[in-house]
């Protein structure tokens, strides 16, 4: 099995219960949830906040972002500008893609009998 290490308290992400990736400006890292609640209380400022991609926020996330670029792609509306503005919506489309497939199915979905950290 190869596990993935949290960015916070380097240790390794067993399951992918207890895993958070997060995005802050096209970078993409792996926290346990507790450690992301930590990441997310040290932070000051708006710019260096982390965005969780997975769970159900990023998934709402995800769904509206696919169907605002689909409309915006397929239809002429707002014309080029709504092309530019239909590719700029794939953006969290192409980060939860790319986070599955780096980093959540590396990992089982669930270990029972797993050791509290």
């Amino acid at each position: 099995m190869n596990s993935k290490a949290c960015r916070y308290c380097y240790k390794p992400i067993r399951d992918r219960d207890e895993l958070v990736t997060a995005s802050n400006w096209f970078r993409i890292k792996p926290y346990h949830y507790k450690c992301f609640q930590e990441v997310e209380q040290e932070t000051k400022t708006i710019t260096g906040t982390w965005t969780p991609i997975n769970g159900y926020a990023g998934l709402i996330t995800v769904l509206i972002m696919l169907a605002l670029s689909v409309w915006m792609l397929s239809t002429n509306t707002l014309g080029q500008l709504g092309n530019l503005i239909g590719l700029l919506a794939l953006y969290p489309v192409f980060l939860r893609v790319v986070s599955f497939a780096w980093i959540e199915s590396k990992l089982p979905k669930f270990v029972e009998n797993k050791k509290h950290q």
